[in-house]
């Protein structure tokens, strides 16, 4: 089992982090691979709304398109069993890092059917069902 962790806190080191270490100790302990990702380590935008992952039957359809340094951490959480996100809360949302990665997740793979790219990550319908 491949479980990825991702902090969107632009704090290393601190209390989003600590957490993140912990739930990977608890994985890696149960016989996880686990990997830690700092979003703030890398220069990416938010979803740039092509629409190239939507294209049916094309190589991207479920995918996001846009090649930038995220792109390989795009690959990981997919290829991975276990996505789990950590961020401080900023005005009653994550930080602005970990929503513009959620939109490059997310936002490829969400369907309204119960198709199999929506069975993927779990989501049928309604994007708010994390």
């Amino acid at each position: 089992m491949k479980a990825l962790f991702i902090n969107g806190s632009p704090r290393k080191n601190w209390n989003t982090h600590k957490m993140l270490e912990s739930a990977m100790k608890g994985a890696s302990e149960a016989g996880a691979e686990t990997e830690l990702i700092h979003l703030y380590d890398y220069n990416f935008k938010g979803c740039i709304s092509c629409f190239a992952c939507k294209v049916k039957n094309s190589k991207t359809n479920g995918l996001c398109a846009f090649k930038d340094p995220l792109t390989p951490v795009l690959e990981k959480a997919l290829n991975s069993d276990v996505v789990v996100m950590g961020s401080p809360v900023y005005f009653s949302f994550p930080t602005g890092m970990l929503r513009s990665f959620m939109e490059r997740f997310i936002f490829p793979v969400m369907t309204y059917s119960n198709d199999e790219k929506g069975k993927r990550i779990g989501l049928y319908r309604n994007p708010l069902c994390l």
